[in-house]
């Protein structure tokens, strides 16, 4: 297997290269439709097939216990589960760099089976795609081999992390790298239009899909590592700013940002040279993002080993902003905004306060993340700064997000009247004031602590931003309706599939308020930790927790601990919780295994964190973490608005004829195709 992995990647070295240099000759030569160029575009395509090849290669090593491969050797033992085996695909440093560049090959790989979508445009990109293959080929072939060899082959391997042995672990770097690679195409379309002066906006019309896909799988990915925080690290939180965690959610920040903004040049013609932009620093925030994980530059549970390798990625980042800078300042003015900002209330300033505030908040996490390094370069000290440095900022800033998830659906483009405003504002806004009002008399104590009053803030706009966006679904679902005499709901139904993208939208905010509604209960999280021996008992909140038992067990991979907790609630038991602690052996290293109780309410989380050594008794911690469930339901939110939003449209709803007639003026025809979304409407 190391010798045809070791030749499969050469050769999707020589094929990448092969596909950059002759399809960049061709483009010089103004015949991007020319025979040499095709040739380049069926050298990419066959370097997806080497790399294919090396990865299958890698992944039989492992499951054939070839220890002979020292990566095999680090990362897989023979005890250890099947599942695990193949996600050690990706779980050291030069497997998932080969998994990076097989997942850039298949994203390559589908960009040029859609060539004819439009000819040269697409050969711009695939030589942009090509050179991104060379860089990590070259990393996987030259600076990080998987497939290096032992001298001594033993008879079992080192095992995998044990915290990496959890179901989550393996889908969520799949997921995140899908997210991070995928950003590789939507960056070459901008490039490639900026080089060739691409008249309109074609290229955003064909990449909107690649990058709500990309950013869909970065969000999933992004929230699958904080479950896994959540469940494996048994520490009761989800998200600890921590570098790499924050690493991943620069690249999201700006994504969401392009997202936005590019509808305004979608619409208006406006924020040419801000998207470009935005999709340039998106993608180099991304390769930025794999440089901290890898380079060692940075600590993080969640990093690779201290490598080498980070000097690579930073000649590379060097070379992308040195390209972007000069194709920019060489072509800028073809990117020319055709109208200007009309009105301060309407839908073009909204998107532009959103970009401003997400790119804040993308500032803070960068600066944040890099000041133990900066700090160390200048005064040779590190200095690192906590969760509060992070919160300070981005909790004001989710919260002007959200307002703006309500406002902006209320305002239309170029201008909107304080009337319009005022009588879809009103109904959401005394929604808000109720919410405010019944947390005030359910015990929310604002004046007492700061986290109560953001807390209070955050839960009264969310229900302005969920009545808001339920009023607008009520409002188009009400014309259809009217028009075709079917129930409520299957009118909703209808008006979705009119406008995907735009009601898709409205249910992936829907999903990120529902997520806003689960940040806020980390104002009232309780924790505790007591010795427990048997029989003994601890309280949190309105549960009472009786330790029945311990009990041991024992397989060829790890040995386990086990606490038996019954739970209490007004003297009533109403479960009984098994937290675990675990010692593997391949690797000599434990891991815990959380107990929790999820409800809509409430999370009650137990860990068995070990035994005091002085004592020898065992130790129980405990946490009561409001509204966690409420986070992952919204990404199952999110998940299905992107889907929506990805669905093409189906066609109008034919009007019956006596509902046409009734229609007295075009004005009316006009406000009930923005209600239903047709085109005649407000739009997206």
């Amino acid at each position: 297997m190391a010798l045809l992995g070791s030749f499969s990647l050469l050769l999707a070295l020589a094929l990448a290269g092969y596909s950059f240099l002759a399809g960049a000759f061709a483009l010089l030569q103004k015949r991007p439709a020319d025979r040499l160029s095709e040739t380049a575009r069926r050298a990419g395509i066959a370097a997806w097939v080497a790399v294919t090849v090396a990865g299958i290669s890698l992944v039989v090593a492992a499951l054939s216990n070839d220890f002979s491969l020292a990566y095999i050797m680090q990362h897989s033992n023979r005890a250890l589960p099947l599942p695990y085996k193949f996600a050690a695909l990706w779980s050291g440093q030069e497997g998932s760099l080969l998994f990076w560049a097989w997942l850039l090959s298949t994203y390559g790989l589908i960009l040029r089976l859609r060539h004819k979508v439009d000819v040269r445009l697409v050969a711009h990109a695939s030589v942009i795609v090509a050179a991104v293959q060379v860089f990590f080929l070259s990393l996987v072939n030259f600076a990080a081999t998987p497939f290096s060899l032992v001298r001594n082959v033993p008879t079992d391997g080192n095992g995998l992390n044990p915290l990496l042995q959890y179901p989550e672990m393996v889908a969520h770097p799949p997921m995140l790298y899908l997210g991070y690679v995928g950003f590789t195409i939507p960056f070459a379309f901008a490039l490639a239009a900026l080089i060739m002066k691409y008249p309109g906006e074609k290229w955003i019309h064909i990449t909107r899909r690649w990058t709500m896909v990309t950013w869909g799988f970065l969000t999933v990915g992004i929230f699958l590592g904080s479950f896994w925080a959540y469940k494996v690290l048994g520490w009761g939180g989800w998200w600890g700013w921590d570098p790499v965690e924050n690493a991943s959610l620069l690249p999201w920040l700006t994504g969401t940002a392009f997202l936005h903004s590019v509808m305004m040049q979608e619409k208006r013609g406006m924020l040419k040279k801000w998207n470009v932009w935005l999709i340039f620093c998106t993608f180099m925030l991304s390769i930025f993002g794999t440089f901290l994980t890898r380079s060692g530059v940075v600590s993080s549970v969640h990093a690779f080993a201290q490598s080498s390798i980070g000097t690579w990625f930073v000649v590379f980042l060097a070379l992308i902003f040195a390209t972007c800078v000069f194709f920019f300042v060489r072509n800028r003015d073809h990117l020319k905004s055709e109208h200007r900002l009309e009105a301060l209330v309407s839908r073009e300033s909204s998107f532009m306060f959103n970009n401003l505030i997400l790119l804040v908040a993308c500032f803070t996490v960068l600066w944040g993340t890099l000041f133990p390094v900066l700090s160390e370069w200048v005064t040779g000290t590190k200095v690192t700064v906590g969760p509060p440095f992070f919160n300070r900022v981005n909790i004001p800033a989710g919260i002007l997000l959200l307002v703006l998830t309500g406002l902006g659906p209320l305002l239309a483009w170029r201008k909107t009247s304080m009337e319009s405003l005022r009588r879809n504002f009103m109904w959401p806004a005394i929604g808000a004031v109720v919410t405010a009002v019944a947390l005030l008399i359910g015990g929310v104590r604002p004046w007492e602590d700061q986290s109560y009053f953001y807390a209070l803030v955050c839960l009264s706009l969310s229900a302005l931003v969920l009545l808001t966006i339920i009023s607008e679904f009520y409002r188009g679902a009400r014309v259809i309706r009217g028009h075709t005499g079917q129930n409520l709901l299957m009118s909703a139904v209808q008006l979705t599939r009119r406008n995907t993208r735009r009601y898709g939208g409205y249910i992936v905010h829907f999903g990120v308020v529902v997520i806003m509604i689960g940040f806020a209960g980390a104002a009232f999280y309780q924790n505790t930790e007591k010795e427990l021996g048997r029989g003994d008992s601890m309280e949190i909140g309105p549960y009472k927790l009786v330790v029945a038992s311990y009990t041991q067990d024992d397989n060829p991979n790890y040995s386990s601990e086990w606490a038996i907790v019954n739970v209490f609630k007004n003297g009533k038991q109403i479960d009984t919780m098994y937290p675990e602690r675990r010692f593997y052996k391949a690797s000599q290293q434990p891991s815990t295994i959380v107990a929790n109780r999820s409800t809509l309410k409430e999370d009650l989380y137990i860990v068995f964190s070990g035994t005091n050594q002085d004592t020898g008794r065992p130790i129980i911690k405990a946490h009561l973490n409001p509204l966690v469930w409420w986070i992952w339901a919204g990404v199952y939110v999110i998940i299905f608005g992107t889907v929506i939003a990805l669905v093409p449209n189906v066609q109008a709803v034919k009007i019956k004829e006596e509902a046409r007639a009734r229609a007295p003026t075009r004005a009316v025809a006009g406000k009930s195709a923005r209600a239903t979304g047709d085109p005649v409407g407000a739009g997206d």
